[in-house]
């Protein structure tokens, strides 16, 4: 039997979590997710921009007042992509 193939991209530990997060809330703060993955910034800043880089992702970069604020969203390309790592990851659990 042939298993489907594990993006990489999302058999990361720390992009996984990100993915995760975005997937039931559409976007967070980068923040929020900073402290929900306990990643370091500069990590995490590298996992983001690879996700963006893929089309997974859209990061937004606004002011909150005179503070940087860094918005990310699951696109639809990044919805699709995690759905198939879980649909592939079951198989391999066979649940």
């Amino acid at each position: 039997m042939m298993f489907p193939t594990l993006d990489p991209l999302l058999h990361s530990e720390l992009r996984l979590a990100v993915m995760s997060l975005l997937v039931s809330a559409e976007e967070a703060e980068f923040p929020y997710i900073k402290e929900q993955t306990g990643a370091t910034a500069g990590n995490l800043s590298v996992q983001i921009d690879k996700l963006s880089a893929a089309g997974y992702i859209e990061v937004e970069k606004t002011f909150k007042g005179k503070k940087p604020c860094t918005i990310c969203r699951i696109t639809s390309t990044g919805m699709n992509a995690f759905e198939n790592y879980v649909t592939a990851l079951k198989s391999y659990l066979k649940v």
